[in-house]
């Protein structure tokens, strides 16, 4: 009865109700309320209350910074394992506390430090919108990762923000668009990005160029990833926090590419990827599972199919993802 008269505008959605609901479907309280955000009132307090908030961002120090840094860590091991949805308070609350901060920050000094955490955080605060579906949220905040990047002076930040957002083009069925934003970000890049970075940017083109029908650059985009990646086992980039890609993540990604290209070779990718698969990766992990049904549907192995839809569906619940769960939805049509 209460979810026919939140509905309807008969009843108002309490605070108790709301912090319960905004967990279960990974949205921000005025997506919950339906509130459009405007323009904050003016500040009552003038020029004192003004020059207040530019001391307290000017005393901001390298520790307060560190521990901006540790909050944004803890919320993408938070977000790996346990998914999305329930962290949309905590991440609100975490890109408002570094908004505050970088908005009253005079001098460069004072400023790239903050713009650059803010940038990463608005990252990660944007994938987790992708995964829950909310993909305006996510459009904004990468658009306020790129502002932060460019002002840290951060092309590598850039960079990746600028590539993950080509996903969100990809999810709203524009992925040659999204190709293009893929390839402006590595021109911007040039060669001054990390080796890791560089992988990246072209696993994910060859993605979207798989999603694009643009086989053959997609092929090539694989190679130039290939070439690009480190040896050994190490997989976060020092240069790059949020970059966790190393052979054997690749592996699993060409799968991925290979599986929506309907090639043969995915299955074997997919499986070599599995077996060395992090298990903290849960989200991962069920993408895997995902990529390995399309992959065996490509091959009108629908048993071995169901098992792995089956897997990927319960891995999805369990990390609230959105995005693997009407990708499993998909795929089910197909059985």
């Amino acid at each position: 009865m209460y979810v026919s008269e939140w509905e309807n505008g008969k009843r108002a959605i309490s605070d108790r109700y709301a912090g319960i609901l905004r967990k279960l479907l990974g949205v921000t309280d005025a997506e919950l309320r339906g509130v459009t955000t405007g323009q904050a009132p003016p500040m009552a307090g003038g020029y004192d209350e003004l020059l207040t908030r530019i001391d307290s961002a000017t005393s901001i120090s390298e520790s307060m910074v560190t521990a901006f840094n540790a909050q944004t860590e803890l919320l993408r091991t938070m977000d790996r394992q346990m998914g999305a949805a329930g962290l949309v308070d905590q991440m609100t609350g975490h890109l408002d506390a570094l908004e505050e901060a970088l908005n009253f920050a005079v001098l460069p000094s004072a400023r790239r430090p903050v713009a650059l955490a803010l940038a990463g955080a608005s990252t990660l605060a944007a994938w987790q919108a992708i995964d829950s579906g909310a993909v305006e949220r996510a459009w904004r905040h990468y658009e306020l990762a790129k502002r932060a990047a460019r002002d840290a002076e951060a092309p590598m930040y850039l960079a990746h923000a600028m590539g993950e957002q080509a996903y969100v083009l990809c999810e709203a069925g524009r992925p040659a668009l999204g190709v293009e934003l893929v390839r402006d970000a590595q021109n911007s890049l040039g060669r001054n990005g990390s080796p890791r970075l560089r992988a990246w940017l072209h696993a994910t083109e060859a993605e979207l160029c798989a999603h694009a029908e643009m086989v053959d650059d997609c092929r090539r985009a694989l190679e130039r990833a290939q070439e690009c990646i480190p040896d050994g086992p190490e997989d976060r980039d020092p240069d790059m926090l949020s970059i966790f890609l190393n052979g054997s993540h690749l592996a699993r990604w060409q799968g991925n590419v290979l599986a929506l290209l309907g090639d043969e070779g995915a299955v074997k990718s997919l499986y070599d990827a599995l077996k060395v698969a992090d298990p903290t990766f849960v989200r991962a992990r069920g993408g895997m599972h995902v990529d390995l049904a399309q992959a065996h549907l490509a091959r009108a192995e629908y048993d071995d199919a169901q098992t792995h839809l089956r897997q990927a569906r319960l891995l999805a619940s369990r990390t609230g993802s959105v995005r693997q769960r009407r990708r499993v939805d998909l795929l089910s049509e197909r059985l």
